[in-house]
């Protein structure tokens, strides 16, 4: 999801919370792409997990789970720094807790040197708007949704031209529109 990456970059966090069910093979590179992009901490928690841990009651758990040798999650729980590198863990196929030191004035010394949100970014070419409040669904007796802002103003400015100088012909119908 790079856009909300993006947004949270944008506002100047310098740790990066990740728990997931994922303990693909890729999981851990992911975390290390997030870390370098953003250049903040990556904390990425990740359960570890056997077919032994789900309780008896649980409808078709024999039929699913091999009891202590079968995995749900190998765990892979990894903690990065703002360079990507890989500074605890990952722990995989056992239960336990990593540890790293990390420090937000570090996060920020990196981005110094490379700052995503910054002119990397191209502002001049690229807007997002992050909606930030919560939207209510209209079935709860919320409000519709309010329609997309227009970009730098443009439909503003287009409504503003037609009123200054009256209605415009269409060339293809020679109707005139306002």
């Amino acid at each position: 999801m790079p856009l909300a990456r993006f947004a949270m970059y944008a506002q100047g966090i310098d740790v990066w919370c990740a728990p997931t069910w994922d303990n693909s093979d890729v999981w851990v590179a992911t975390l290390q792409h997030i870390g370098k992009e953003g250049r903040v901490f990556v904390i990425g928690a990740t359960p570890c997990q056997r077919g032994s841990d789900i309780p008896d009651d649980v409808p078709g758990r024999d039929r699913l789970w091999q009891g202590e040798d079968d995995w749900l999650s190998k765990g892979n729980s990894t903690i990065v720094g703002p360079k990507g590198e890989i500074l605890a863990g990952p722990l995989i196929g056992q239960e336990g807790i990593v540890y790293a030191e990390i420090g937000p004035d570090r996060a920020r010394a990196v981005r110094y040197k490379f700052d995503p949100v910054g002119h990397y970014s191209r502002p001049d070419v690229f807007r997002l708007v992050v909606q930030t409040q919560a939207n209510v669904p209209a079935a709860l007796g919320g409000p519709p949704p309010s329609p997309p802002p227009t970009t730098d103003g443009v439909a503003k400015r287009r409504a503003a031209s037609r009123r200054a100088t009256g209605p415009r012909s269409d060339r293809r119908t020679g109707t005139n529109k306002t």
